[in-house]
């Protein structure tokens, strides 16, 4: 009788129903894919609480209302804690109050849909379509990117400053099991050396003179998802000591905490250094160095990528074009020249600065080579 009331309730605002007579029924029936199940609390079998946690393993992220003449406080605290989304007692206010709570719920889980769809179009973002270029030293990358992107294993990337190693570091993880999780990345070069370990490892209020609060560190924040540790050759022995444990054993400590956290995180590392010379002149650890350089991925230099100049140009004045509400800039043949003559020891960072540059110097549309040289001067 109150399940045919309910439906009638609820049918106002065009929702698409299935009713279950037992919790057998609705579990047998959980294929269906609900967004939002209404339970009983009174159930022959099982309880209503019962019910929600079969329906909860089955699928986390299903909406669960009680719906229960039960006004005890600690079966409602009880039902809250096992992962209810609403709570609704059976008085006058009955219909009202599910309506209401239906009607809530339901816009929660347009909302949900909606950033689904935007994390997916990020992710698409950050596949393999921001590694630009058709040369067969980009394939060769790509081919590699695709061997290891489903694995744990540790990545080393190296190359030339400017030649993209962060870009591979996002394909990896946008390309993997864990790519709905973190993406975090640390400049090692770009953090003073007093306050890397820090940075990297967290540390508890009143650990140091300036420790005010709290600090959750770069890998907790990357638990379940990935750490890109750029420019890896920076970072001096006491911390790559450090670092090297935390590899092996898989946790941290905070500064100032004897507690250790476990985390499970993927490792991609980045260095313009050639790591071997900096281990045979002692100032990488060979242990460390064997340990991150699990796969290898080496990135060519801009200028042994022939034809990849032009695209890449191209590319930059286009996004520049468009995202500084300029009409299309049209690159002359000379300058086509120029670029493919140019050694770039700047690699793709170098080619962006002069186009865009060139852009912004450039008149009647097109791009000359007095732009490009003007950048060089």
């Amino acid at each position: 009788m109150v399940a045919t009331l309910i439906k009638q309730t609820l049918s106002k605002e065009d929702h698409e129903f299935s009713h279950f007579l037992t919790a057998e029924e609705c579990l047998e029936n959980l294929h269906q894919n609900p967004d939002i199940i209404t339970v009983d609390y009174n159930l022959p079998g099982m309880n209503g609480t019962d019910l929600m946690e079969r329906i909860k393993s089955y699928n986390s992220s299903i909406m669960v209302v009680i719906v229960s003449g039960q006004e005890n406080l600690d079966v409602v605290v009880e039902s809250y804690k096992k992962g209810a989304s609403d709570y609704i007692i059976k008085n006058d206010n009955l219909f009202v109050n599910l309506e209401n709570s239906i009607k809530n719920l339901s816009m929660s889980v347009v909302l949900k849909k909606e950033i689904e769809l935007l994390r997916d179009e990020v992710m698409d973002r950050n596949k393999y379509a921001n590694i630009l270029g058709n040369s067969q030293p980009v394939v060769r990358v790509l081919k590699l990117i695709q061997k290891v992107e489903s694995s744990n294993i540790m990545v080393l990337v190296t190359g030339q400053s400017g030649t993209g190693k962060e870009l591979v570091a996002r394909a990896l993880h946008y390309n993997s099991p864990r790519n709905r999780k973190s993406f975090v990345t640390v400049n090692m070069g770009a953090i003073p050396e007093d306050l890397i370990e820090s940075e990297l490892f967290g540390h508890e209020k009143g650990a140091f003179t300036d420790a005010r609060e709290r600090r959750i560190g770069k890998f907790e924040q990357a638990n379940n998802g990935t750490i890109f540790l750029d420019e890896i050759g920076e970072m001096n022995l006491h911390l790559q000591t450090k670092l090297l444990r935390v590899l092996q054993e898989k946790e941290i400590t905070r500064i100032g905490s004897n507690k250790t956290i476990k985390l499970d995180f993927r490792l991609i590392a980045a260095t313009n250094r050639n790591l071997l010379t900096e281990v045979k002149e002692g100032r990488f650890r060979e242990d460390l160095f064997y340990r991150i350089q699990g796969f290898l991925i080496h990135l060519p230099p801009l200028k042994e990528r022939g034809d990849d100049v032009i695209l890449l140009a191209k590319s930059f004045l286009n996004e520049f074009c468009k995202t500084s509400k300029m009409d299309p800039i049209h690159i002359s043949k000379e300058a086509i020249e120029f670029m493919m003559s140019y050694d770039w020891p700047g690699n793709i960072r170098e080619l962006k600065a002069v186009v865009e540059r060139g852009a912004l110097l450039s008149e009647n549309g097109v791009m000359n080579v007095d732009d490009l040289m003007f950048v060089q001067a």
